[in-house]
């Protein structure tokens, strides 16, 4: 059975007072997971992580017992959350997000944490090395493919000069990933030009600071901006401005093509972990796993309607083609 909860921070205060777990969870290990917001993404990967635990013979509510929260996009919630799990002793955390992992890494040094979904594990200070990432903490990281998501711009957009990146400042993940792509830009004739959101309501002006100024929109793996890409697409639509993701689930929302990882796979694979972790093993012992398979997948109704008709060789390579 899975425990869920979705907290504003109030309802963080005032679950603090009673426990979450029931009695039902005292005869099975408890795996707590946890997520900085809700969106078709992360919730797959929330579902992966499910599906990775039984496929290593624990399943939920036989096995295990599955909590899950939402901070709702609170910071603060995540925190709060996160010691709440402290509290409740389970015998594996598996945080979806950089800003979950890092407020879980926060509250406990003991706690076995197996994160799922953060793109720079070394730039968020949650891990030492990679390969031995040492103390309580390993898990599957999920660093988008740049190079390739670059060259799909230019592929289906041969005169594009500048890519705008709608991002969220305060998430490292982005940070990290805007570098890449920076690097990557130059050989390519292309330019990044990011726009930064620091709320939900500031991510539809993001996008519109870009019209004008870019020949695309590239939307990275940032919780804020995919949380909310509803408001960059329609300046998409309004403005003929093409918008890519990194998230081929947000392709099915709008975007017109995605070169990205498969979210519910990472999710099985940290499934796989912290099954690894269940049997006995350290978490600072098993290395950080890179997430695996990338695929294609595009809108070719929306590519008309925003002004980037895809060319044939690219939808032969699709995986996913939405008309």
């Amino acid at each position: 059975m899975t425990t869920f909860r979705s907290f504003g921070l109030a309802a963080v205060l005032l679950a603090s007072l009673a426990p979450i777990t029931g009695a039902a969870a005292a005869d099975k290990p408890v795996v707590a997971i946890t997520a900085i917001v809700e969106h078709p993404s992360l919730n797959a990967i929330r579902e992966g992580v499910k599906a990775g635990l039984r496929d290593k013979g624990y399943a939920e509510g036989e096995a295990i017992t599955v909590l899950y929260e939402s901070a709702q996009g609170s910071p603060a919630t995540a925190a709060q959350i996160a010691q709440k799990f402290v509290g409740e002793d389970p015998a594996v955390i598996v945080p979806i997000t950089t800003p979950s992992s890092q407020a879980v890494a926060a509250a406990t040094k003991d706690i076995p944490v197996v994160f799922a979904a953060v793109t720079d594990p070394l730039g968020a200070q949650l891990v030492k090395t990679l390969d031995k990432p040492g103390g309580n903490i390993t898990g599957v990281s999920d660093f988008p493919p740049a190079a390739g998501q670059l060259d799909l711009i230019k592929e289906v957009l041969p005169k594009a000069k500048v890519v705008g990146v709608v991002y969220n400042s305060g998430e490292v993940n982005s940070l990290s990933v805007i570098e890449a792509l920076r690097k990557l830009a130059g050989e390519r004739g292309l330019e990044i030009l990011p726009s930064p959101a620091t709320k939900s309501s500031d991510v539809g002006a993001a996008a519109q600071n870009l019209v004008g100024k870019a020949d695309a929109i590239y939307i990275p793996n940032d919780n804020l901006v995919v949380s909310a890409l509803e408001s960059v697409l329609q300046v998409g639509f309004d403005s003929r401005l093409p918008v890519f993701a990194s998230d081929p689930d947000s392709v099915g929302r709008g975007a017109v093509a995605a070169l990205g990882l498969d979210q519910f796979e990472i999710g099985r694979q940290a499934g796989h972990v912290a099954a690894r972790v269940l049997k006995g093993e350290k978490p600072g012992d098993i290395p950080v796993e890179n997430s695996r398979g990338v695929s294609l997948v595009v809108n070719t109704k929306v590519a008309e309607k925003m002004g980037a008709p895809l060319p044939p060789a690219v939808l032969a390579r699709a995986k996913d083609v939405a008309k």
